[in-house]
C-alpha cells in the first residue's frame, strides 16, 4: 500500500518590513529566457512597423516626384517648364533666327535684281558712243546706269570753260567713284545684323544655359538629392537654350559670308559699269578737242 501523501514543500518565504510576506524567486534561468524573448519581439515589431512605413511612404514619394517633374521632356515642354530668364533668352534668339532668315531672303532678292539691272546697263553703254546716245538708249529700270551717265554729263557741262581736259577726266572720274561707293554702301545695308547675329548669338544662347545650370544646382541643394531625374530637367532646358542659340548664329554667319562675296562681285560690276562711262567721256573731250583744233585751222 502506498504511503500517506506528503504535502508539498514550499522554499523559505520572506517578509517585507511591514511583516507582509513575499514570493518566493524564479530561477536565473528563466529571467535570461523571458528577456530574449521580449528583445526578439521588440526587433521583429521594429521590423514591421519600418516595413509598412516603407510601402506607404514609396508611393507618396513617387507621386510628388511625377507631380513636380514634366513628364514630357519635349522642346516644348522644357521650353514651358524653364526659367523666365532662359525662356527671355530662348526668345530673344528665335527672334534673331527670324530675322537673319528675313534679311537672307530680302537681300537675295535685291541683289539678284541689282546685279540683272547693273549688267543689262554696262551692255548697253558698251555699245554707245556718245555720253548722249547713252543717255537715250537706257530706259527709267536703270537707275544706276543713268547716274553714271548724268555725272559725267554735268561734269562735263560745268567744265565747258576749263582747257586741262585731264583735269576733266579726273573730276568725272572722282564722281563716279562716289557713286561706286553709294551703290556698295546701300546694297550692303541689313547685313551687319548678320554679322552682328553671328558673333553674338552664340554667347547670349551660353548665357542661358549657364543660368539654367545654376537654377540646376540650386534644385539640387534644395532637394538634398542627386538623382539624375531631378537634375536632367533643368540641364537640359539650360542647353536648349545653346541649341537654338547656335541655330540662331549658323545660318547668319553662312548668309553673311554669301553676301559678302556678292557684294564684292556687285561693286566690281559697277566699277565696270563705271570705267565704261569714262571712256564715253574721255571720247566725247577728244572729239571736241579735234573739233577745236580742227576750226583753228
Amino acid at each position: 500500500m502506498a504511503g500517506p501523501e506528503q504535502p508539498l514543500r514550499r522554499g523559505p518565504s520572506q517578509r517585507l518590513p511591514d511583516g507582509k510576506p513575499t514570493l518566493p524567486h524564479s530561477p536565473p534561468g528563466r529571467d535570461v529566457t523571458m528577456t530574449r524573448q521580449s528583445t526578439i519581439g521588440q526587433r521583429r515589431t521594429l521590423r514591421l512597423a519600418a516595413a509598412a512605413t516603407t510601402f506607404l511612404l514609396i508611393p507618396a514619394f513617387a507621386h510628388a516626384q511625377a507631380t513636380t517633374m514634366p513628364h514630357d521632356l519635349s522642346r516644348w515642354s522644357m521650353f514651358m517648364a524653364a526659367d523666365i530668364v532662359v525662356k527671355s533668352v530662348m526668345l530673344g534668339l528665335a527672334f534673331a533666327s527670324v530675322v537673319t532668315w528675313t534679311i537672307g531672303l530680302a537681300k537675295t532678292l535685291e541683289l539678284s535684281a541689282a546685279k540683272r539691272r547693273l549688267r543689262q546697263a554696262t551692255r548697253i553703254l558698251a555699245r554707245q558712243t556718245t555720253l548722249n546716245e547713252a543717255s537715250l538708249a537706257l530706259g527709267k529700270a536703270q537707275r544706276l546706269g543713268r547716274k553714271l551717265i548724268e555725272a559725267g554729263v554735268e561734269e562735263m557741262q560745268a567744265s565747258k570753260q576749263a582747257y586741262d581736259k585731264d583735269g576733266i577726266k579726273e573730276r568725272v572720274v572722282s564722281r563716279l567713284h562716289r557713286i561706286e561707293l553709294a551703290a556698295s554702301r546701300e546694297i550692303a545695308r541689313g547685313t551687319g545684323w548678320l554679322a552682328t547675329i553671328g558673333s553674338t548669338a552664340p554667347f547670349v544662347g551660353l548665357f542661358g544655359t549657364v543660368w539654367g545650370i545654376m537654377n540646376s544646382f540650386i534644385g539640387i541643394s534644395k532637394a538634398q538629392t542627386t538623382n539624375l531625374a531631378v537634375v536632367a530637367p533643368g540641364i537640359a532646358e539650360a542647353l536648349l537654350a545653346t541649341a537654338i542659340g547656335l541655330v540662331a548664329a549658323i545660318p547668319a554667319v553662312i548668309i553673311y559670308n554669301l553676301f559678302s562675296r556678292g557684294i564684292a562681285g556687285y561693286r566690281a560690276e559697277v566699277g565696270d559699269a563705271a570705267a565704261t562711262v569714262a571712256r564715253l567721256v574721255s571720247r566725247d573731250l577728244d572729239r571736241s578737242r579735234s573739233a577745236l583744233q580742227r576750226a583753228a585751222e
